[in-house]
């Protein structure tokens, strides 16, 4: 099949949306499909990164929206292919491919993927709002088939009355996870040494995620606020120190910086060097919880708990719609209220305190992950789909 994917942003930036259509690029390609990308050309940094597998085109913007921008030029540049597969969402791009779908009919198979509700920031927000309203729904109706990552999300987010009137139209295919760059190993001793980290005292509690303002719901300021409240000290018998990583970059990062060091958390809360795809998975091993804090519905899944799972890692998350359906409660990991400081420090130095507990969810991380977030085989599930519509 000849398949488009048309994503706000790809690799080299890092976000959960583009991963997932870096990572139905190169499946399909490497199935024999033909594939292009259509992402927005924001600098010319963006150029660093290009693939043998499939095809990238990044085309000039004509306005930009966070990240988002306005591409007329989609209506010429999608003709002739067999599926054409949207990743909302992607303002200024979105509403270009409803208009196609809506010029050439069934000869246009779209699929779409409903990626998150967004809510945005106070300036923001009423924008925000004015699109799920009017023209969103104008645009999962368009669609010929719309792809969650779990039904928990769909049925408690913006497109649940959708999903209620046309439940077959809504498929679930959570992001994959290639389990052969995702595994545990030892901890890396150089990295351990470049932060300083001794494997006998320090309980390391890892974040992975973007430090930009698109990025505002990770909740980086609610985790090192919740800093304050951590237990620094286990039990009698086990007498440890919390170490906080954070791994990621963007426009917020130096602002977080700042307020760790006014806070004189320095020694504590750490911020890794920018780190590449290939060196990530060292991070995870790195770690002995991995922790998911996000504040609003804007998350919705959670790619980094999946690839801490199947490095073997407990996860900590906030107990959000679609993120609770990736951690199962006391199985492979914790659920705490959302923004509750207390919460979350009761349930990170339960497992901090308990060795056994940690090496058990992490097990049970691994399996599930191997059960069911399998890279390969949701690959050919979302083969499948295509097929059945240009039969």
């Amino acid at each position: 099949m000849k398949i488009a994917q048309v994503v706000c942003r790809f690799k080299p930036y890092k976000g959960g949306i583009g991963n997932v259509a870096y990572n139905h690029a190169l499946g399909l390609a490497k199935s024999g499909h033909k594939v292009t990308v259509f992402t927005p050309l924001y600098t010319a940094k963006d150029k660093r990164y290009s693939s043998a597998d499939y095809e990238i085109k990044r085309l000039v913007t004509w306005g930009r929206i966070g990240n988002g921008a306005f591409l007329p030029q989609l209506l010429g540049q999608l003709k002739g292919f067999d599926i054409v597969h949207l990743h909302y969402p992607f303002f200024g791009g979105a509403e270009v491919i409803w208009l196609a779908k809506l010029l050439r009919g069934k000869n246009f198979k779209l699929v779409l993927s409903y990626h998150m509700d967004v809510i945005g920031g106070i300036f923001m927000r009423p924008f925000f709002r004015f699109h799920t309203k009017c023209l969103m729904p104008k645009i999962i109706k368009s669609a010929d088939k719309v792809i969650v990552d779990s039904m928990d999300y769909a049925q408690n987010s913006n497109i649940k009355e959708f999903v209620k009137q046309k439940p077959d139209k809504f498929i679930e295919i959570p992001p994959g996870i290639d389990l052969d760059r995702f595994f545990p190993s030892k901890k890396d001793k150089k990295l351990l040494y470049q932060y300083g980290i001794n494997p006998e005292f320090d309980r390391v509690l890892l974040f992975v995620g973007a430090l930009d303002k698109a990025h505002y719901f990770k909740g980086i300021d609610f985790l090192i606020n919740s800093f304050s409240v951590l237990d620094y000290s286990g039990d009698q018998d086990s007498v440890y120190r919390i170490k906080l990583l954070i791994v990621g970059e963007g426009n917020l990062k130096k602002k977080y910086q700042n307020e760790v060091a006014e806070a004189g958390l320095k020694n504590k809360i750490l911020f890794a060097d920018p780190v590449s795809d290939k060196e990530l998975p060292k991070y995870y091993n790195l770690s002995d919880v991995v922790i998911l804090p996000s504040i609003d519905r804007s998350e919705a899944f959670g790619i980094t708990l999946t690839e801490a799972m199947a490095c073997a890692k407990p996860v900590v998350a906030s107990n959000l719609a679609g993120v609770r359906s990736v951690v199962d409660d006391g199985i492979n990991g914790f659920l705490f209220d959302v923004k509750q400081e207390g919460d979350l420090a009761n349930r990170v130095n339960e497992l901090f305190k308990n060795n056994e507990l940690r090496e058990k969810m992490g097990k049970s991380g691994r399996e599930k992950v191997e059960k069911f977030f399998n890279h390969d085989f949701l690959t050919k599930k979302l083969a499948g789909v295509y097929e059945d519509l240009i039969k």
